[in-house]
């Protein structure tokens, strides 16, 4: 587990910051590891989270092929395995595997979302239906395929395998970091490395923007930002 101090501190850049910051520390975080379509944000006001993955796979337009206490069951180990499945704080990233017309039915409304933040969960990531917008979990954020009126046959299929959202694959336990604009991976590996990458953004966005806000900005000097910029590292 990474330190709190160091979560918290990845909470205060947007996604497309750590999406920045990780393709500094590597090229291959270009093509690879982020949401690549777009998904519903109802709260954008709400900031940044980070937490690590508790999956799952969904389905809506046909019945449970569980019935009675195996249905039960599967959903008691489904809340136990968002409780103490991995490390906290948790992110729960559910596929709905209705596609391709996704958002058939809602796995998340207003008990789901009020359940699963109890259980510890800071944010959702999902492919799927949500529902009950004004009764939603208070700030709790959430990224959805879309925002439909029904349930109609939602159940769980499966819970804690890989799971592909919008485009990113996600493994159970990975770390996640989403605001209004997606989600990304972010490799624990190259966590403690991403305060100094963002920094490092920082410096270099500082020298163009500085000269485009200010009165008088020209050709000649964004051509001389453009060559200081290049010798921050």
């Amino acid at each position: 587990m990474l330190s709190s101090d160091l979560l918290a501190k990845l909470a205060t850049y947007d996604t497309p910051t750590i999406c920045n910051a990780l393709e500094i520390i590597s090229s291959d975080f270009r093509l690879q590891g982020f949401t690549r379509k777009p998904l519903v944000c109802p709260f954008p006001d709400l900031p940044p989270f980070v937490g690590y993955a508790r999956t799952a796979t969904m389905r809506a337009t046909h019945s449970n092929e569980l019935t009675g206490e195996a249905a039960r069951q599967q959903r008691i180990d489904y809340y136990e395995y968002i409780a103490t499945g991995g490390p906290a704080p948790s992110v729960t990233v559910i596929q709905d595997l209705d596609g391709p017309d996704i958002g058939f039915g809602c796995f998340w409304g207003e008990v789901q979302s009020n359940v699963h933040k109890g259980l510890g969960c800071v944010g959702v990531v999902t492919d799927g239906g949500i529902r009950d917008i004004p009764m939603w979990a208070d700030g709790l954020p959430v990224l959805a395929g879309s925002i439909v009126p029904s349930h109609a046959y939602v159940h769980l299929a499966d819970f804690g395998k890989e799971v592909r959202v919008a485009g990113m694959v996600v493994k159970s336990g990975d770390l996640i970091h989403a605001d209004c604009h997606g989600a990304v991976v972010v490799p624990e590996q190259h966590a403690e490395k991403i305060p100094d990458a963002c920094g490092l953004l920082e410096r270099k966005e500082a020298v163009i923007l500085d000269i485009a806000k200010a009165p008088g900005f020209t050709f000649e000097k964004l051509k001389d930002a453009l060559y200081k910029q290049d010798e921050i590292h």
